[in-house]
């Protein structure tokens, strides 16, 4: 059984490289954006350094804080893990407030990729028009509401959100999206799906009004794809 020192390791370096895969698809720009993973097992989880350029990145530079946001640096068992010359990101408290009242979720992404923030600033749900979506997201995307950043505010926004939804996205009005999954990876996957069919709906409107889905064939598609497609 892995110490907790070395599954924080795992993460910390699993953290980071996901940060490149937010670059790799043009998720972000500059320091903006970041992915978190939880602990499991225990009420911490890690993140992304406050404005620190994604070519600076190191699995040590991500920060490991608690639930509410509070950098933890060592346990008295194990010793230290953290680097507390690094803030957390910004969007810390979304995050945490995410994992203390959703505990199926692993991991957390956030983004102002281009298409999916489009929308959310015109605070419209992106449709669910293409059997991607139904796939993916079991329905349209949802806008959450606007908040400002600092307290719990965006995080309450989500989960108030997604508790009664199939989607692992929200955009969040006048921000951007928020994503969540079963550990970090599938949440980036989810920010990577958010941002092509927000640009794919958004093409499609340009030609004509684009042709819905029925609600019993979402369902089917979507059942289909989270339990039977795939190795």
């Amino acid at each position: 059984m892995s110490t907790l020192l070395e599954t924080i390791g795992r993460l910390r370096a699993e953290v980071c490289a996901l940060h490149g895969e937010l670059t790799r698809y043009e998720l972000v720009v500059w320091t903006a954006g970041n992915v978190s993973a939880r602990v499991p097992g225990h009420d911490l989880m890690v993140i992304k350094p406050s404005g620190v350029s994604y070519d600076d990145l190191t699995p040590e530079s991500m920060v490991v804080t608690d639930l509410f946001g509070t950098p933890v640096n060592g346990d008295p068992t194990e010793g230290e893990w953290g680097n507390p010359a690094l803030a957390p990101s910004s969007d810390t408290a979304a995050h945490a407030y995410v994992y203390r009242h959703m505990p199926e979720v692993g991991g957390v992404v956030h983004t102002h990729s281009t298409y999916a923030t489009a929308w959310a600033a015109r605070g419209e749900a992106i449709p669910c028009v293409l059997t991607m979506m139904s796939d993916e997201f079991g329905g349209s995307i949802p806008v959450g509401p606007f908040a400002l950043i600092g307290d719990d505010s965006i995080g309450q926004g989500i989960v108030d959100t997604l508790k009664d939804s199939h989607s692992p996205a929200v955009l969040m009005q006048n921000h951007g999206p928020f994503t969540i999954g079963k550990d970090a990876k599938s949440a980036v996957k989810a920010a990577v799906m958010c941002e092509e069919v927000a640009r794919t709906v958004h093409i499609s409107r340009q030609l004509g009004e684009p042709l819905p889905i029925d609600e019993a064939a979402i369902e089917s598609l979507y059942a289909r794809y989270q339990n039977v497609y795939g190795q």
